[in-house]
């Protein structure tokens, strides 16, 4: 008959996982970020350029690169809460979905 500790995880080891796990996410997370944060400033570069010239005539139109940008960050926040929380990792599940409310307030704060 086989033991049960050979196939039960010791907490050590459980603890291993879940920091790797949390490592991970958070490597994911700031780089989708940065990647948010580049393509933000690129195009604030691109407008301060385009303007210099230019007499203000009326309303500028709504910039939706900000609200695109946040927005896929949220989502990507969000898709990895809810499969950190179907893991079973319920307390890093629980932070990235904070984190994901956070956003995505953030994201329609103009409309609210």
């Amino acid at each position: 008959m086989p033991e049960l500790d050979d196939k039960q995880p010791s907490g050590r080891e459980d603890a291993l996982t879940a920091g790797c796990l949390l490592l991970l996410v958070l490597v994911v997370d700031v780089a989708a970020s940065l990647l948010v944060v580049i393509v933000l400033a690129v195009r604030g570069l691109g407008r301060m350029d385009a303007g210099s010239g230019q007499t203000a005539t009326g309303v500028p139109p709504m910039d939706w690169a900000p609200v695109l940008g946040f927005g896929a960050l949220a989502l990507v926040v969000g898709v990895t809460a809810v499969v950190l929380l179907l893991l079973g990792h319920r307390t890093i599940g629980a932070v990235q979905l904070t984190l994901c409310v956070f956003l995505t307030l953030h994201t329609l704060g103009p409309w609210l």
